[in-house]
């Protein structure tokens, strides 16, 4: 029924596919023979790669007692030769570490050939001059306190728009590159609205925005800001951070209810909350004084991980699995180091101990939950007391016209939430051998890693303080790693393209001054994140064309240097939502409980592990509830939207903080024969039919509605021959059959064979590379 008509419609689609595609740049490193040696750009990457595994933090693995991470340490003399030195400055034939890289002999060359590593001439090259120069240690660039440097002077005075364009544009000017030109009104439109909403702009915002240069930029910026569709947009990152999902997860993966916290992102977002005061109450707003059920329910965020319900476990183990999951989930989500690596022994690359693993996993461990016995739940009335576990937060009637307002519940059912809090008395917490739940080492106390900040006494002794700690504007780390998250948003990646890694093996940034101008900036500013969106998106580096000459393409293949602007594929949820919203099925409705949509018959079913369980049979919603946005679809996470995982949404098993882009066959048959997919295509062409407009009106008027900009010629042509030839291919039968996809009631008064013929237009149009891109 789909697909029937396939083959036209792949053949005019491959006749709209418009392809747009000198100076070689090295773009790993500055080094030349007459350069200055970088330390953190030149030195550490290879130490880090070819050294550290033996000479670097972890002290269990440490060979020949030499450790080279450490300035102090990497010029000691050595162990077993106290009259020589690893690394003499200035002296690179004096340097043991040099000489050993040169050794002839294999049983003397560094790496050894047992390790698999070797280093390059070029990379002893760098050794040797780093040495000469005098072997100048550097701070790890992301362990020092982010400062605002001055502007970089530019040839092209004329082009920046704001401070960000200084930055880029001298980078580009010192590899001969220059900028592209602006992106047209119709791509930038669309582009922004994505970015900044999750949605394609209407044909009213259209006709209203035709041209954005002068003004008229800045007011779309101010009016799409202030949209609530702006927080849905900003709070689907920060679910898959908090590994945010509707079931527990596990085995027996039962239903829980951690929407509201879901909903309190949005209203977090929407009100621009101070990112310092965002993260402090998901870390610990029940520990601030006085405080209410908002702060409180925040910390939801440390409970949304996966929890067993299976009945023969040992319960201690699993409490500990969850502890270090929150520990694991700080490291990754706000410091951007994987402090997961020294929960067994020290971290073999980051100047993180076990011991410090531990103190920090001090704070989430005083937690006082405690997970009651499994209980059946009837799956027509449920057993409330299992949707969340202790300790919880109850959300009451008089709640939601207060403090909660923003959560939006429309049923009588008792409605609870798995928030924090802690013991009365201390729980202690040991090293544990190994990682092992029950091996337990030295007694600890709460910390952190003392390389990145010491935990001093002006902070609380518990996860309060662990959030003082976080937002001190001393902290290098908290506001750097937001902020190249935040521009991942908007670029692809991130200024530091490891976003979850600003470790030794992390990428290097590829703009260091303009990232920490932006971290002090934003924590000058009082960690406003709508002015700091506002700044990315006003940018002459945003404003830029997509276009890829081949130039470009041979001297910066990644566009490191941010000379274009990327083209993106749009993320899971906003393709659900581009179809939808196009079509005008979409539900506008803020937040509320998790929705089922369309999905094939049996996958739960096929998943479950017992019949009683609330989530064991898939139990599809209809009416409203079918045309909410992505971010409410339901996540099980043992069998997430298969239409969603199919375009790279996260499973939320565990914090991610950036999502791979792949492209499959499996995509283009979500494309061509989704139920959302098809009704939507069937719902635009009998609304936009229902007058009795003539294709020649109605086919140009869906081309923009889907891809926000006006047809070409060519392309009109191409899409009228496609309609003439579903038109004849059609019959009443087949085109009943296209026109009943979907629960929506049909439009009265419309013509079927050349609905459905209409249908198949949109329905192509849907299936471009252009409808799901912004470039």
């Amino acid at each position: 029924m789909a697909n029937y008509s396939g083959y036209l419609a792949f053949k005019v689609l491959a006749l709209l596919l418009l392809v747009s595609c000198g100076k070689k740049v090295d773009l790993k490193g500055a080094f030349t023979p007459e350069n200055e040696v970088s330390y953190n750009f030149d030195v550490r990457p290879i130490l880090s790669d070819k050294c550290f595994a033996c000479h670097g933090p972890d002290e269990k693995k440490r060979e020949a007692g030499l450790r080279l991470d450490l300035e102090a340490e990497a010029f000691k003399a050595l162990k077993d030769h106290p009259d020589r030195h690893a690394i003499v400055p200035g002296k690179p034939e004096q340097s043991a570490v040099y000489l050993r890289l040169i050794a002839g002999d294999e049983d003397e060359i560094m790496p050894p050939k047992s390790s698999n590593l070797s280093m390059t001439e070029q990379e002893i090259a760098i050794i040797r001059k780093w040495i000469d120069q005098g072997a100048k240690f550097e701070r790890h660039w992301a362990f020092a306190r982010p400062r605002k440097r001055s502007l970089p002077e530019v040839e092209n005075e004329d082009w920046p728009v704001n401070e960000i364009d200084h930055f880029t544009l001298a980078k580009m000017e010192a590899a001969g590159l220059e900028p592209n030109e602006p992106s047209d009104s119709e791509k930038l439109l669309k582009r922004l609205s994505l970015d900044l909403t999750g949605l394609l702009p209407d044909l009213e915002t259209m006709n209203r925005f035709p041209d954005l240069s002068g003004a008229a930029y800045d007011q779309l910026v101010t009016r799409l800001l202030a949209q609530p569709a702006y927080g849905e947009k900003m709070a689907v990152g920060w679910l898959d951070i908090a590994r945010y999902a509707d079931s527990y997860g596990y085995q027996m993966d039962n239903f829980r209810t951690q929407w509201p916290w879901r909903d309190w992102v949005i209203h977090a977002f929407n009100r621009n909350l101070p990112y310092d005061r965002f993260i402090t109450w998901q870390l610990a707003g029940d520990l601030l004084p006085g405080a209410d059920k908002e702060q409180i329910l925040a910390t939801a965020f440390n409970r949304n991980h996966k929890i067993t319900e299976e009945g023969a476990v040992d319960e201690e183990e699993y409490r500990t699995a969850y502890v270090s999951d929150r520990t694991d989930t700080f490291g990754k989500a706000f410091l951007a180091m994987t402090v997961e690596c020294a929960r067994c022994h020290d971290h073999k690359y980051d100047p993180i101990s076990q011991k410090e693993y531990y103190q920090l996993f001090s704070f989430f461990n005083q937690v006082d939950e405690l997970r009651p016995v499994y209980t059946a739940i009837d799956p027509t009335v449920g057993t409330p007391a299992a949707y969340a576990k202790k300790p919880i937060l109850s959300v009451e009637k008089e709640d939601l016209a207060g403090v909660l307002s923003f959560i939006h519940k429309t049923d009588t059912n008792r409605l609870i939430v798995s928030v924090m809090g802690d013991l009365d008395t201390l729980r202690k917490t040991h090293v544990l051998l190994r990682g092992e739940f029950n091996q337990y080492g030295d007694l600890v106390e709460n910390g952190t890693p003392a390389q990145i900040l010491r935990f001093g006494k002006q902070y609380e002794r518990n996860r309060l303080g662990l959030a003082h700690w976080l937002t001190d504007p001393e902290n290098p780390l908290t506001a750097r790693v937001f902020v190249n998250r935040v521009w991942q948003e908007f670029f692809g990646k991130g200024l530091v393209k490891t976003a979850g890694d600003f470790g030794m093996q992390g990428e290097l940034p590829t703009h260091p001054e303009l990232l920490d101008w932006l971290a002090a900036d934003f924590i000058e500013n009082g960690w406003n994140v709508k002015r700091l969106v506002t700044q990315i998106v006003s940018s002459a580096t945003y404003r830029q064309s997509s276009n890829l000459t081949k130039a470009k393409s041979a001297a910066d293949p990644e566009n490191k240097l941010l000379s274009r602007a990327p083209r993106l594929r749009v993320p899971a949820e906003f393709v659900r939502d581009i179809l939808l919203g196009s079509s005008g099925l979409l539900q506008r409705e803020i937040g509320g409980p998790s929705v089922k949509p369309y999905q094939p018959p049996g996958l739960w079913e096929a998943a479950t592990a017992g019949g009683d369980l609330l989530l064991s049979k898939y139990r599809q919603d209809s009416g409203a509830a079918l045309y909410r946005r992505g971010i409410y679809s339901f996540v099980k996470r043992t069998v997430p939207p298969p239409a969603m995982a199919i375009f790279d949404a996260s499973n939320r098993d565990q914090c991610e903080v950036s999502r791979l882009t792949t492209s499959t066959p499996l995509q283009a048959l979500v494309m061509m024969n989704d139920p959302t997919m098809l009704e939507s295509a069937r719902v635009l062409a009998q609304k936009i039919s229902e007058d009795g407009s003539p294709p020649e009106k109605t086919i140009p008027l869906a081309f923009r509605t889907i891809l926000c900009r006006k047809p070409k010629p060519r392309e009109l042509e191409l899409l009228a021959a496609y309609y003439k030839e579903s038109l004849a291919a059609l019959n009443p039968r087949k085109a009943a059959e296209l026109l009943s996809v979907g629960e929506y009631p049909a439009y009265s008064g419309t013509k079927p064979v050349p609905t459905a013929a209409l249908m198949q237009v949109i329905a192509m149009l849907y299936n471009l590379e252009e409808t799901l891109v912004k470039s």
